[in-house]
């Protein structure tokens, strides 16, 4: 894992900007991801540079661009994904360094991008994926966004908590978007033949206990492939890296951490000599697709090697999401310890 994580530390800009890979495109939520594998690594510094990067980029709505290279915006549309992750990144920040400066610095910035997200929820609770260019948003809602988003709400809640502070329309936002995740499958496109959209509201925390564990076997046989991993979209013969290692983490969540180790392990054949992991691999010709090895796909394997081991004072954001301020339930600064998991590393 040392080795991966300085593979993905080479990748980082000068100005702190995490892409995919060198000279290559980044967008928020990989770019975040990213940064928690940094820190998971004792690479610190680097993480909160991508972090403050990040910060940075922020348009005055609290949205960010979709795409960036080289520090310009590529792709304009504004997802309410990308705009909620960094609390989810500036929460295990703290988790594993206890920076106060950092959590400082990020607090308004984490405000503005969920204050947006919260915004952006429709009537039933889902949140939908993208701004329209009058600025309202999009009627469709996507369903693995929307369970990040319910991880990144409470995320943002453990944040405000830290602070003494409360934020009620994020409470709100995060029951109801909980309610729709767990129990309104329609209010969501179908998108079903995506692997993510069957494991995500279990690593999200949407979706936990024995619930977990049914959806988790109920789509087992459409999605992993013995001794290769899981696979992107359920018609095509391609495993990929990041989708397995995710799968490791709601198996996890789900308390079956022996079946999370076994997809961990089976992905390593996308494992390069210099620590990067391939993509993807289509198995039925033996060939890695596409040709890239990313920062993303790096991560999720060091994320998951961490809840696995509980390596660092964050492993159990993933693997125990029970440890966040329940939904609904406002805390107070002085009910945080006792109700948000390991506050001070």
């Amino acid at each position: 894992m040392r080795t991966t994580v300085a593979w993905i530390a080479a990748q980082q800009d000068a100005d702190g900007a995490l892409p995919w890979s060198r000279g290559e495109q980044l967008d928020p939520w990989d770019s975040v991801e990213a940064a928690m594998a940094l820190d998971v690594g004792g690479e610190h510094a680097r993480a909160a540079a991508a972090y403050r990067w990040l910060a940075g980029q922020q348009r005055p709505d609290g949205s960010w661009a979709s795409e960036y290279r080289e520090g310009a915006e590529t792709a304009p549309a504004a997802e309410s994904n990308h705009a909620g992750y960094l609390a989810v990144g500036a929460w295990h920040s703290w988790l594993t360094t206890g920076d106060e400066e950092l959590v400082e610095q990020l607090w308004p910035v984490v405000r503005r991008g969920l204050d947006l997200v919260t915004r952006m929820q429709l009537p039933g609770g889902a949140i939908g994926w993208a701004l329209r260019p009058d600025g309202t948003a999009d009627g469709t809602a996507l369903l693995t966004g929307n369970a990040s988003l319910f991880q990144a709400l409470r995320c943002g809640i453990a944040l405000a908590g830290l602070r003494g502070e409360v934020q009620p329309d994020w409470e709100v936002a995060v029951t109801d978007l909980g309610t729709a995740l767990r129990t309104r499958p329609q209010d969501f496109a179908d998108r079903s033949r995506y692997s993510m959209d069957w494991y995500y509201p279990v690593l999200g925390g949407a979706v936990t206990g024995a619930a977990a564990r049914d959806r988790l076997a109920a789509g087992w046989d459409t999605f992993v492939v013995p001794g290769l991993g899981a696979r992107c979209v359920s018609d095509r013969p391609w495993v990929t890296g990041a989708e397995t290692c995710e799968l490791a983490l709601a198996l996890a969540v789900a308390d079956q951490p022996d079946a999370a180790l076994e997809q961990l392990t089976a992905m390593q054949h996308l494992r390069d000599d210099d620590g990067s992991y391939w993509t993807g691999l289509v198995f039925a010709d033996g060939k890695r697709w596409p040709v890239e090895r990313t920062t993303w796909t790096a991560a999720a394997v060091v994320l998951a090697a961490d809840a696995l081991t509980g390596a660092t004072p964050a492993a159990g954001l993933f693997r125990h999401p029970g440890t966040l301020p329940a939904p609904g339930m406002p805390r107070s600064a002085d009910s945080l310890a006792g109700g948000a998991g390991t506050v001070h590393p």
